[in-house]
């Protein structure tokens, strides 16, 4: 286990809420640096290398948002937004800018714990569960994702790291197992939800994933998978596809890699 695996970076500039935070997380195991201002929380998220950052929106310097955007550009730890905010526009904004869950306040310990605990048993640097596909060679994998393929990869006995190539001869790799993305050799960095919609995605190539389906596997555990998908779901798995097209210099009009299938869902390209 590395030596962030316990270690918790909360930004808040309320010290009643810091000292709360630090009283719930601490017996846990987890081992907790607090900041009270923006700037702070990103150079204390360099400093510590934190595997989660929990961030107040409502900070004293710059908000909650640029903090997430600015902690993604060096870290990968999961971020969870705690906010007296209740808008949907806070939520999705916040997903936008990087975060990987929201809670409001008043927040139940216990929840915050448990949202915590079902992030860290679906490590980003690992996919070994029930929805992780056979681990086969090494070698990568071809894709059909364009004119120019000439292979294809069925739903079954795929191999990591994956590759497409698109009707230009741009090459786009994914791999489930280091959780990593390139294309053209240049790193591609996605959230967690973000890449979890890619990797589903490359291992079913002309499928269709219905919104409902990929709703579901973005709740990670916190609610049942039978439990109705509610439209903030929906709208949420909008954004975080909005986000994943826009790094994979992707047009959702004249996709090269995710197609939109109007009413149902989206697939992977293939040709």
């Amino acid at each position: 286990m590395s030596s962030n695996s316990r270690v918790v970076v909360i930004v808040e500039d309320d010290a009643d809420v810091r000292r709360l935070l630090e009283m719930v997380l601490s017996p846990a195991g987890f081992q907790t640096h607090s900041a009270a201002t923006g700037l702070d929380g990103v150079n204390l998220t360099r400093e510590t290398d934190p595997v989660v950052v929990t961030l107040d929106i409502s900070l004293p310097d710059i908000d909650g948002f640029e903090v997430a955007r600015r902690i993604r550009t060096f870290s990968d730890a999961y971020i969870i937004m705690l906010t007296a905010r209740v808008d949907e526009i806070d939520a999705l904004m916040g997903l936008e800018s990087g975060a990987d869950d929201y809670i409001t306040k008043p927040f139940r310990p216990r929840e915050l714990r448990a949202r915590i605990e079902a992030m860290l048993r679906r490590p980003r640097t690992t996919v070994r569960g029930e929805d992780a596909p056979p681990l086969g060679e090494d070698a990568p994998v071809e894709i059909s994702g364009g004119a120019g393929s000439s292979n294809g990869a069925g739903t079954g006995g795929q191999s990591w790291p994956m590759r497409a190539q698109d009707e230009s001869g741009r090459t786009l790799v994914v791999d489930r197992l280091a959780r990593t993305v390139t294309l053209d050799e240049s790193d591609v960095h996605l959230t967690r939800s973000e890449f979890d919609i890619l990797s589903h995605l490359v291992t079913v190539p002309g499928r269709v994933s219905s919104k409902e389906d990929l709703a579901r596997m973005l709740r990670h555990g916190r609610e049942s998978v039978d439990a109705p998908v509610e439209q903030s779901e929906n709208r949420r798995l909008d954004v975080h596809m909005v986000n994943l097209r826009r790094k994979l210099d992707d047009d959702s009009s004249n996709p090269r890699w995710v197609e939109t299938v109007r009413g149902v869902g989206y697939r992977f390209r293939q040709g």
